[in-house]
């Protein structure tokens, strides 16, 4: 495989922490990325000098745990889904001036996302500010609907090969859902419409598994699962069954071990700029990108830029996401607080570049931070965990 941004392809790659073992192709996934956990968990034991914490403080020995959904005992999965349903059913707590067809609690961390999509994607803020909203979604399902555990994640590269093998895609009682219904249309275009996407099984609306007939209501407003009706406003009312097109094309394409190694320990994973640009995707070179790849991967409203957010399994792509962007600081400390880009999208319109004093906003959903504050997971506040 070749990666043109940094030239021409490795097999071989030494991590980034002193004395650490070599991971090559052949480990497979899976095993890297255990390996990759392992030396963060070694690293962020010890700390850089300049991190140095009291022994009260929040630790890895202290701090909560967010687990792989795949191992997760099935009594703690129906327990998040019971919460994430709770959500669901609690009332809004927006203003209806600012957000009209919010109507459901799990609504104000969808117009959220959508009123602020232009400044928190393919920005500065957009690692940190999706960190901080996935800390204040686990938080609501905690304090608000009684959920006994932490945020899980989906761990891209289980399965890989079969989307519909992993636990959180499986369609049974302990699943996120399945696949959609069937629905005849032409695929997907993703990566600024760059990169086609074949259709899947489904499509259609989810109509099996703990979240059939899962209500969303507001958008899709630009979605990249092609003959799905937009709205011309995200703000308008428009209660719809969610759609899925679960595609193990994307998962076997871009959830690849070289994917992995390249954006933790080869050469994308050298600078903060590298790391944020690669992970994100090269579209014109043809390169989903891992983040683009998990929207792609789950499909129908997940595509939508804007609304994506309405699947419930956003939160376990996002905490997954997460957790690469944390072993990633942990194996390049020099490189883990700096913040590249501008403060809009693809730097349209064109804004000054992000610094790590900017703040982070997520309205009503919680208090407005410096990025700088999101950095560290182990820090004294707000964030205090770590992965497993």
């Amino acid at each position: 495989m070749q990666f043109s941004q940094f030239g021409a392809a490795f097999h071989v790659v030494a991590l980034a922490v002193t004395g650490a073992a070599a991971i090559d192709e052949s480990w497979g996934a899976v095993n890297a990325l255990n390996e990759l956990q392992q030396q963060a968990m070694e690293t962020l034991k010890v700390g850089p000098p300049s991190q140095k914490r009291e022994p009260a403080s929040c630790n890895p020995l202290t701090a909560d745990r967010r687990q792989d959904w795949e191992y997760m005992s099935k009594e703690t999965r129906k327990d998040y889904i019971r919460a994430v349903h709770c959500l669901h059913s609690l009332p809004s707590k927006s203003d209806p001036a600012w957000a009209p067809a919010a109507r459901t609690r799990y609504d104000d961390f969808v117009a959220v996302h959508m009123n602020m999509t232009m400044t928190v994607h393919g920005s500065g803020l957009f690692l940190t500010w999706h960190r901080y909203l996935v800390w204040a979604y686990e938080q609501a399902l905690r304090n608000e609907c009684g959920y006994q555990g932490y945020q899980p994640y989906w761990n891209y590269f289980s399965h890989a090969d079969n989307i519909y093998e992993y636990p959180v895609f499986d369609g049974s009682d302990t699943s996120m859902g399945g696949d959609g219904d069937f629905f005849e249309h032409d695929g997907a275009l993703g990566g600024a419409s760059m990169i086609k996407i074949p259709s899947g099984k489904g499509g259609g609306c989810m109509s099996t598994g703990p979240f059939a007939n899962w209500t969303v209501n507001m958008g899709p407003v630009r979605p990249g699962m092609q003959n799905m009706s937009a709205v011309p406003d995200f703000t308008v009312y428009n209660p719809r069954c969610l759609r899925r097109d679960l595609s193990s094309y994307v998962t076997s394409k871009w959830f690849t071990t070289a994917n992995l190694l390249n954006v933790t320990i080869g050469p994308a994973s050298q600078t903060h700029y590298s790391y944020w640009r690669e992970v994100q995707g090269r579209y014109p070179d043809g390169f989903l990108g891992l983040h683009t790849s998990g929207h792609y991967a789950m499909g129908g409203d997940a595509t939508d830029l804007y609304s994506s957010i309405q699947d419930p399994a956003f939160w376990l792509h996002h905490t997954m996401f997460d957790r690469l962007y944390w072993i990633w600081q942990a194996l390049h400390p020099e490189e883990a607080r700096k913040t590249a880009g501008t403060l809009t999208l693809s730097n349209n319109p064109p804004t000054r570049n992000a610094t790590v004093d900017d703040v982070l906003d997520l309205g009503i959903l919680g208090q407005k931070r410096p990025l700088h504050e999101m950095f560290d997971t182990l820090g004294v506040t707000p964030l205090c965990y770590i992965y497993v």
